[in-house]
């Protein structure tokens, strides 16, 4: 197993920003509280770089400030100590490169799925047939064309995830934030969605920074998993996932050969505790 970073420092394991990493975490810290004394220390130090093209998954305990983190690398909150790079300028606000997908669709019930997947178009002023254009067009590579009518109340939990998606990715984001998006999913669903999510990430080359509890989520999809460790979280280890496979099919993926034993490394790494979820 090839693990990059185990026993290493966080400020080493991030290392110098490899050439076309377009998000750079550089010595991060979060902490809450004015009070010198009192200060809430979420993260402690963490330096790694989200290169171009790859998906990067974020495991940890449950409370160690993956959320945290990955506002921070979102540039919706901003760090006390270090700093998050953006094509190696400091991140001030959240560029347009970005989008966020949650674990909750947030899809406005007032609005169809067409209405909720061209918002973003909206909103940077894009005239209404070209937004509807480019959502047309989405919605048919998340397989959701012919539901571009429906409202939220009507779609499953599924289809729901789909319109999420097909909403963050009609932007053309370079870089995509994902908070644990297939959490709520049924298994079957989850699969699925996680396949059709990485061919559409890895055929336009975007880079894609993902939250889970899920191991097997994780290596299945990722190119590289990250495991954090407990607050103030600093990186434990780096994984280099290497699978011979289809790496847009998550299920030939978790046939693969390695597969279980990168499941069972960054498992062993996990300081989860009772009563953690």
């Amino acid at each position: 197993m090839n693990v990059a970073g185990a026993g290493v420092p966080a400020a080493q394991a991030g290392g110098t920003a490899p050439p076309h990493a377009p998000l750079v975490a550089r010595g991060v810290g979060k902490s809450y509280g004015e009070d010198e004394g009192e200060l809430n220390q979420v993260i402690g130090d963490i330096s790694f770089s989200l290169r171009a093209g790859e998906i990067v998954s974020l495991v940890g305990p449950s409370g160690c400030g993956k959320t945290t983190l990955l506002n921070l690398m979102s540039g919706l909150t901003q760090p006390t100590r270090g700093a998050v790079l953006w094509h190696g300028q400091a991140l001030g606000d959240v560029p347009k490169g970005i989008g966020y997908m949650l674990q909750k669709d947030m899809l406005m019930p007032w609005r169809n799925v067409l209405a909720n997947v061209t918002l973003g178009l909206e909103l940077t002023g894009m005239s209404r047939a070209h937004r509807e254009k480019k959502a047309h067009a989405m919605l048919g590579k998340v397989g959701l064309a012919p539901y571009y009518n429906y409202y939220p109340s009507a779609l499953s939990g599924g289809m729901r995830a789909r319109v999420a998606l097909a909403r963050t990715l009609v932007t053309d984001p370079e870089v995509m934030l994902l908070d644990e998006p297939f959490a709520a999913l049924d298994f079957q669903t989850k699969l699925v969605l996680e396949s059709d999510m990485a061919r559409l990430v890895r055929g336009q080359g975007r880079s894609v920074l993902l939250i889970t509890h899920d191991v097997e989520e994780a290596v299945s999809l990722s190119d590289r998993v990250i495991v954090l460790t407990h607050r103030p979280s600093r990186i434990k280890a780096i994984h280099e996932v290497h699978l011979d496979c289809d790496r847009n099919d998550m299920m030939a993926a978790r046939d693969a050969a390695g597969f279980t034993a990168h499941v069972r490394e960054i498992w062993s790494q996990l300081d989860v505790r009772m009563g953690e979820r």
